[in-house]
């Protein structure tokens, strides 16, 4: 399995940063437009599932479902960045992933963060 397979995260040049922490270095909160978030469910695949409980007998990665969630968590994060720009938003700060069962029938992965106008200082 390939770095890009099992990686994510923005890529460079994107004109949305998002960060994990409260503030970046050299710029400054101008305005605080609010929560924003990134939303995807994702069903489980019966092979897959067979595939993982076989695997988990023996021990080691489910690399399927780990593609998966990569791909997954790619989505929702692509979505918070869609809906900061279209609320007029350059940055995201406070950045998380939340995962949970959705209905005993899937996973859902939220991306979600605070939307601002960020500033150079």
């Amino acid at each position: 399995m390939s770095i890009e397979e099992h990686g994510g995260g923005q890529g460079p040049g994107t004109d949305v940063l998002v960060v994990t922490t409260n503030d970046v270095p050299g710029y400054r909160v101008q305005e605080v437009i609010g929560e924003v978030f990134g939303l995807t469910v994702r069903s489980r695949h019966l092979g897959s599932q067979i595939g993982a409980g076989l695997k988990s007998m023996v021990g080691g990665e489910l690399k399927g479902l780990t593609k998966t969630l990569v791909q997954t968590r790619n989505q929702a994060m692509e979505r918070l960045v869609e809906q900061a720009r279209a609320r007029g938003a350059n940055g995201v700060l406070a950045f998380r992933f939340d995962v949970t069962d959705a209905a005993d029938v899937g996973t859902e992965v939220c991306a979600y963060g605070t939307a601002v106008v960020l500033v150079r200082e």
